[in-house]
């Protein structure tokens, strides 16, 4: 007697398939909200930022100031109303910056719950840390259920706190973290760094390695070791 023809089990669901289906939810919703609010993105700040300061800006005597701008708590919202209403939060967020925005800076999408701003012109880092307390101040976005939000911003200045881009990036970071830590709803400006000294926590053929990439890349030391231990921190998300 002839078998009968049996189906194929289906294939079962892994951890890699969720894994996929979780990163094209979040691809599929960053594009949404990309296509909504219609900033350039990071890959696009890093270029300018790194075409402006390579330009004649500082020789003219023009102030460049970066902005991180990090919504408070968003992960609970989407958590309690969900990624849809994450979204429309996002969008709103968006759209309330580049309104408030001057004429000599540009709004850009980093990615997540975070913005960028780039200011160029003649305007004083003092008075744009000013607009930037004000920007945080008159934040009005709120949730579905009419609760208050907040953002939080860290700001770093060309030419006096860095030179380079991956460099002043790091510093705002570093204000964007401090003010995190210090509570949220506030605007800090990157401070100058105590430095430790390179110790035997590095073998010498990694020392001479360093110091051969330093030469190539025209880059200090300390900033590359900077730039490496930020990369290692972000890896593991602290």
């Amino acid at each position: 007697m002839a078998k009968k023809n049996e189906e194929a089990p289906a294939h079962p669901i892994t951890v890699d398939d969720h894994i996929e289906l979780n990163t094209k939810n979040t691809q599929r919703k960053r594009t949404a909200v990309n296509d909504a609010l219609q900033f350039p993105v990071g890959e696009q700040f890093e270029k300018d930022l790194t075409e402006i300061l390579d330009s004649d800006c500082e020789a003219n005597g023009e102030t460049v100031v970066i902005a991180l701008i990090d919504f408070d708590n968003f992960l609970h919202i989407n958590t309690d109303f969900g990624s849809d209403v994450g979204d429309k939060v996002l969008i709103a967020t968006g759209h309330y910056i580049k309104d408030h925005l001057p004429k000599d800076a540009t709004v850009y999408r980093i990615g997540g719950d975070e913005f960028g701003i780039i200011f160029k012109g003649e305007t004083e880092r003092e008075e744009i840390f000013l607009f930037l307390n004000d920007l945080k101040n008159g934040f009005d976005v709120k949730t579905p259920d009419g609760a208050d939000q907040s953002i939080t911003i860290g700001m770093a200045t060309a030419f006096v706190d860095a030179s380079r881009c991956a460099e002043l990036v790091r510093k705002a970071d570093g204000a964007l973290y401090r003010a995190k830590i210090s509570g949220r709803n506030r605007v800090a400006m990157a401070k100058e760094e105590k430095m430790i000294p390179k110790t035997s926590h590095y073998t010498q053929d990694q020392l001479q390695r360093l110091a051969k990439l330093s030469k190539r890349e025209g880059i200090g030391e300390a900033i590359l070791l900077r730039e490496a231990l930020d990369m290692l921190l972000k890896k593991y998300d602290i």
